[in-house]
This record gives structure tokens, sequence and C-alpha cells, in this order.
């Protein structure tokens, strides 16, 4: 070890380039001689280089590690908060979402203090803008993707990036007060540890009163254990020069050997036990603890226990480096170890991002199976975050390669969507134009007409494609609220008529029951005229609840029984019937019945001509045979079948000749 190499840079037995003892006993030569020792900061600094290791390029020496430790030390004697790292666990950050991330620093920086969460803020804040800015491509080529056609300038906002700042400014807030109250300190300290180093130079006096002496030395060390952190990049230098001194005052302490031996022999109980406890620590299972534990083991075999006498100097030390050089190779098997669990994480790594390539090669032409291929992508990029850390000098080139692989297979879903961009923008157009034309007739009260009208854009709406995600929601909410307000209106126009269908329902069911009781005086025109003014009678009434139309049926049967008793044409009942039921058709609005009906008058009316076209075929076929006189009856009962056919026919052209008037009104 550096510090331990130097402990005694004059011979902890006393012995030195001159003999000390000789030098005590003159007196002034030995003020002469201490002068020469008393040397300035780069002179020690010259004698601790010229011992100092040589670190090769092959396995590291004892020394080489050694110093490492030294190092570690040296900075976390600068900052002790610098310890309490080692117990706040370093998580697999590169495996967690952005969310957790930001929960994740928030704990840190509130809960921790600021410098033992120095390297596991930095870390989140790497992962985080990797992640993030990986995000905020992807939402950036979405939205060229979908705005080829405008000047808009692209712009995405995420709280987690708010919240993440805002922890970020915090730590760094934190971080700055911290720096700026431990310069202030490291400062002082070091100041009164040079003073301390000055003092110890003055104590060697040979005509001072030893017991004097040892009562300022003694008190010396307790300023200096107590005298606090000082710069790292000073620690090793003030700690060497102090040694130098420290020994000084031990050989000059050669005139009460008695006294040095015994603090000797401390010094070496308690380096003892040190080593007693590192070779338990060799076998400890958690080796990161046990090497945490060595450091500091370290840190009090230089700053706590003084020298031990020369006889046992190299042994004890040599020990003590070859088990911290156990102790190094043990955590350099666990590190290997670690090494080859990043090497499996690259290969699963590997192995994902060469699924999105051969993803971003899958040519698909629908949506729901882009959906499908994007949700793969999405299972793929959670995996790649899980898969755990990878040899540090492949992170960035392994990362690279996914935002490429992931960039590629955006480029491909987007050159799809590109292709539907334009089909969506039809669609916009052609649904525009439906919204415009339903809050055109969202106002009319000609329901009659309007209503087929409105329940056909409806239908019209259905069938048009998808348009463009940021204005689907607004467009349909406009149609929406145009055909709700009509349909609004349609309704309460309904519930108005319903109030008078009911009414007029009661008033024809009141009536029928007196028309029952209804008497024929006799007289033709009298009661054909009394009929004709209870069936204008009852059209006065009104229409009625569709179910409750039956009662239209019961008063076409009284009507059949009255017509029945009057001694009507055949032609005269036949009409009266249909004109009161055309009526009642065309006073409901039952349009589907009333061309049903005229379909049916026409095939009528067709099918009777054919039929009075073969029978005066027939009568042309007996006039022609040779017996003409013997089946003249025959003829005879041929043409009245005919005339019937033509009454027939004259009464469903009267009939199809209303309906077509009806239609015309």
């Amino acid at each position: 070890m550096l510090e331990e190499k130097n402990d005694n840079l004059l011979e902890a037995d006393g012995s030195a380039t001159t003999n000390l003892p000789e030098m005590i006993e003159t007196g002034t030569e030995v003020l002469e001689e201490l002068d020469v020792v008393e040397t300035n900061d780069e002179t020690i600094t010259e004698q601790v280089e010229e011992v100092a290791p040589t670190i090769t390029d092959g396995e590291p020496s004892n020394n080489t590690i050694i110093d490492a430790i030294a190092d570690t030390n040296a900075e976390e004697s600068e900052d002790e908060t610098l310890k309490e790292r080692h117990d706040i666990p370093m998580l697999d950050y590169e495996a967690m979402p952005l969310e957790s991330l930001v929960e994740e620093l928030k704990n840190l920086v509130t809960n921790e203090k600021v410098m033992s969460v120095k390297d596991h803020v930095e870390e989140i804040k790497k992962t985080f803008l990797a992640k993030y800015y990986h995000l905020l491509e992807e939402k950036k080529e979405e939205f060229l993707a979908e705005n080829t056609d405008t000047n808009e300038e692209f712009q995405y906002h995420s709280p987690l990036k708010t919240q993440f700042d805002q922890y970020y400014t915090l730590y760094k807030d934190n971080k700055n007060a911290h720096f700026k109250s431990l310069q202030t300190n490291l400062k002082t300290n070091l100041e009164n540890r040079l003073a301390i180093v000055e003092e110890l130079k003055e104590l060697i006096n040979p005509q001072a009163n030893i017991k004097d002496t040892l009562k300022h030395f003694n008190d010396l060390r307790e300023r200096w254990k107590n005298a606090g952190p000082i710069p790292k990049d000073k620690y090793n230098h003030v700690w060497n020069n102090y040694h130098f001194h420290v020994e000084n005052f031990y050989d000059y302490l050669h005139l009460d050997r008695e006294a040095r031996d015994l603090d000797f022999k401390h010094n070496l109980e308690q380096k003892q036990k040190i080593v007693t406890r590192v070779e338990e620590l060799i076998n400890e299972a958690d080796v990161n603890k046990a090497f945490r534990e060595l450091q500091d083991l370290h840190k009090i075999w230089k700053e706590d226990i003084g020298p031990v006498s020369r006889e046992h100097r190299d042994e004890i030390w040599n020990k003590f480096s070859d088990l911290t050089k156990q102790m190094h190779d043990k955590r350099e098997v666990l590190f290997e170890n670690m090494r080859g669990t990043e090497l499996e994480n690259l290969e699963k790594k590997k192995q994902i991002i060469a699924k999105i390539e051969v993803l971003a090669t899958e040519k698909v032409n629908a949506h729901s199976q882009w959906l499908a291929q994007i949700e793969k992508v999405e299972a793929l990029r959670t995996a790649f975050f899980s898969a755990g850390k990878v040899p540090s000098e492949v992170n960035e080139e392994t990362w690279a390669a996914f935002k490429t692989a992931v960039r590629n297979f955006n480029s491909f879903k987007n050159s799809f969507y590109k292709d539907i961009k334009k089909d969506q923008n039809n669609n916009l157009n052609r649904k525009t134009a439906l919204v415009a034309k339903a809050k055109e007739l969202q106002e009319s009260n000609d329901f009659a007409a309007t209503t087929p009208i409105m329940k056909q854009i409806q239908e019209e709406w259905k069938q048009i494609g998808h348009v463009p995600r940021k204005y689907s929601d607004k467009i349909w909410a406009e149609f929406k609220e145009a055909c709700n307000h009509y349909f609004d209106k349609l309704k309460e126009q309904k519930n108005e008529e319903n109030s008078e269908e009911i009414e007029a329902f009661d008033k024809k069911k009141a009536y029928l029951e007196t028309l029952r009781e209804f008497q024929l005086t006799g007289d033709h025109k009298t009661d054909l005229d009394a009929i004709k003014a209870h069936i204008e009678t009852w059209k006065s009434f009104g229409r009625v609840p569709f179910p409750r139309r039956h009662i239209e049926g019961k008063f076409n049967k009284v009507l059949d029984a009255l017509f029945e008793k009057l001694s009507l044409s055949k032609k005269d009942s036949e009409m009266m019937r249909f004109s009161n039921r055309i009526d009642s058709l065309s006073e409901n609005n039952d349009s589907r019945k009333l061309e049903n009906e005229k379909i049916f008058l026409m095939r009528k009316i067709d099918e009777i001509k054919n039929e009075i076209f073969q029978l005066e075929n027939n009568i042309q076929f007996f006039a022609n045979t040779r017996n003409a006189k013997k089946e003249n009856s025959i003829v005879l009962e041929v043409r009245k079948n005919i005339e019937k056919h033509r009454e027939e026919m004259e009464i469903l052209k009267d009939k199809l000749k209303q309906i077509r008037n009806l239609n015309q009104a």
C-alpha cells in the first residue's frame, strides 16, 4: 500500500541515514539534521513518487489494487455522504418505463442525500432521455405521416417530461448547494490539517520536557482525527506528509523506547485484528458488501492506526496486501459472471431487433392487420427494455440498432397510411357534405317529406369509411347534433299527434256504437245520403293510433251490412267501399299499402284483359264450325262471361283512376 510503504520514511525503529541517538546527544547537531528532515511539500511528493509501485499492463498487482482502493477512500473522505450510495440499490433502469423512471427519480431526490444518489440520478437521466427522445421521434413521424399537406408545426408535450425536468432541477439545486457548503468546509479543514503538520514539525525539541511534548503530540493526534474531510486531490499527499512527521516524532522518542514499543505493540494488535477480519470477509457471500468493508478497513489501517516495529512491518503489511488481492480476484469473478449475463442479454436484444426488422418488411393491406403488427412491435419493445443490461462497450450500438429497427417499422407503417390518407380525405369531404345537408334540414317541419331524406342521410353516413383521426370526433358531433335536433322535433310532433289520434279513436268507438243502431228508412235516396253522411262524419274524426286501426275494419263491416240492405248496383256498392278504404289509407299516410293496391289493380286488369281475349277467340272458333246453330247456347254463355269480365274491369279501372288521382292531389 502506498501510504503504508511511506509510513516510515525514516525507519520506525529509530535508525536512519544518520544515527538519531548520536544527534540527540550533541544538541545543536540534532536541530541541524532535523532541518533536513523538515522538507517542504514538494520534497515529500518526490519521496513518495520514488517508492510508488510501477503499474504493468498485465494482471493488476497488489499495489495497483490498493492504489485503486486508496483513490476511492480519498473520494469518500472528501464527502462522507458518498458512502451511503453503496446502500442504495442500482436498479435496472433500462427495463423500467418512463413513468417508473420519473417515480424513482422523485423518491431518490426527495428522500436521499444528494451525493449518495449521484450515480443513480445520472443513470436515470441517461435512460429517460434516450427513451423519451425515441418516443418523440416516433410521434413526429406519425405527425408527418398524417399532415403531409399542411404547414402545421409538430408539437408534443408530455407531462412525464415536465415532471422529470422538475425533479432533476431540484436535484441540481440540491447538489449545487451541497457543493457550495462542502467546498467551504474542505478548505477550512485543509488549512487546519496543514497547521497540525506544522505543529508536528515543531515538537522535536531536545530541550523541551518529554512529558509535555508527549501530551502535545497526543493532542495533535486527536485534533487530526477530528479535523474533518479535505479535498480528495490533496488527501494522499497530506496524509503522507502527516505520517512522515509522526514517524519523525517516533524516532525522536528513541529516548523513551519503552513507551514507543508499547505503542508499536498496540498498533500491531489492531492491524492483526484487521487481517483476521479480512480473512473472514474472503468467505462472505455478498462479495460487494465484503469489498466495501475492506475499503473501510484500509481507511482505518491508514488513518487510525499508527506504525508497527520494523520486524513486523513487512510481514503484517504483505499479509494484508495479499488478502486484499484475494478479495479483488473474487470480486473480478463476480464481475465476470455479471458480464456473462450481460452477454446473454445482448443476444436476447439482438434477436428482438431481428424480429422487428422482419416486421418492417411484412406487407399487410388492412388497418386491422396493421394493428396486429403494431401490437407485436409494442410487445417486442417491452421485451427489449426488460431484457436487462448489456456490456457497456456495445450499449450505444445496441440502442442505436433498436431505434433504427423501430424507425424503419414506423416508416413502413406510415407509408401504408399515407396511401389511405387520400381516401380518408375523400370520406371527410363526403361526410362534411352530409353534415351540411343535415343542418339544412334540421329545422324543417315537413316531416312527411324530410324524414325519409334524413334516414337516407344516416344510411349514407354508415357506408362512408374512416376520416382522419383529428377530425373524426368533431365531424361526428356536428352530424349527431343535427340529426338529433330534427328527430327530437319529429318526436315532439308525433307526441302531439298521438294525443289527437287517441281522441279520434275514442270518438270513432262511441260513434260506431250509435251506427250499429242506425236503421234504413226504405227510401233509397234518403238512406244512401244518410250512409254517405255517416262516412263523412267518420272521416272527420281523423286518424287513430296504429295499434288501434282494427276499428276501421269494424266500421267497414257495418257499412257492408248497410250496403247489402240498400238496393245499390254492384259497381256503386263496390266503389263506395273502396273509396272509404282508400281514404283511410291516405289519411294514415300508408303509402306502401296504397302502392301495393295500385300494383294489384294493374295486375288484375291485365289478367282480365287476357281472359276476355281468350274468350273472344273461343267465340270465333264456335262461329266457324258446321254446327254453329247447335252450339249457339254455348256461345251465348261465353258472351255473358265476357260481359261480366268487362264490368269487373271497368270497376277496377275506376279504382285505379281513384288511386292515381289521390297521388296527384
